[in-house]
């Protein structure tokens, strides 16, 4: 497995708040690679900075072994890196239809078919709902309609942030089956997740956050049964 995002002393400031601290970290091809952490950690930071909504002053952000620090979001998209925002930021006034084209305004007319057949395969619940209006659906439906929406963009990595916040608990163990199912027919996904215990138990790998600093990390495996990790994120 190959190198696909490296992430090197990256730091990233609110004003005169320094939100994140020499973050700097790897994701291999075909990896769920999780970012776990208190709210304030640095969590979404990190990944809005990815996918360049915010910028670093320092260090670098390489993709497929290019740097994409100063690049554009919409440009970092076309690369093949697509992230599901946190609150999810469907288009509450258009179809399920619509908001899945719109996810893949990158590609060409003649790939979408096949896409969307692909996306009603992982959520068929999306296809009984195809000309629902996305601001009617329930929270666990909007949820897979940003996933899916995601996957039109045919990534190469997904990042997702927080996908089970808000959500029921049978409908975060969806999800959570979901990205399972995800990884399984070949995704990378970067996951940040409030809920440590489900995301280190997905996980290849992990690092936790601190007050924007990664302060451990390890194989998922291995620090879903850290006693510190166990007590701090856990409840444990």
């Amino acid at each position: 497995m190959g190198n696909i995002l490296s992430v090197k002393d990256i730091n990233v400031y609110y004003g005169a708040i320094h939100a994140v601290t020499d973050i700097s970290f790897d994701v291999n091809e075909g990896e769920i690679v999780t970012l776990i952490g208190a709210n304030g950690a640095g969590k979404s930071t990190t990944l809005n900075t990815i996918s360049g909504l915010l910028r670093s002053k320092t260090g670098d952000i390489e993709f497929m072994g290019n740097s994409i620090a100063k690049m554009g979001p919409n440009k970092i998209v076309q690369n093949g890196l697509v992230m599901v925002p946190e609150g999810r930021r469907i288009f509450l006034g258009m179809t399920v239809l619509e908001n899945l084209e719109m996810g893949a305004y990158t590609r060409p007319n003649s790939e979408i078919k096949e896409s969307l057949e692909q996306v009603f395969e992982l959520f068929p619940r999306l296809k009984e709902r195809i000309h629902q209006i996305g601001g009617t659906l329930s929270g666990g439906e909007q949820q897979m309609l940003a996933m899916g929406r995601a996957l039109m963009a045919k990534p190469k990595l997904i990042m997702l942030d927080e996908p089970s916040m808000g959500l029921a608990p049978l409908l975060v163990d969806l999800i959570f089956e979901i990205i399972k199912d995800l990884h399984k027919a070949g995704s990378t996904i970067l996951l940040v997740e409030q809920n440590a215990k489900a995301a280190l138990s997905i996980a290849d790998r992990a690092y936790v956050l601190e007050t924007g600093k990664i302060v451990k990390s390890g194989k998922g495996s291995e620090l879903i049964s850290d006693p510190v990790i166990k007590k701090a994120y856990l409840g444990a």
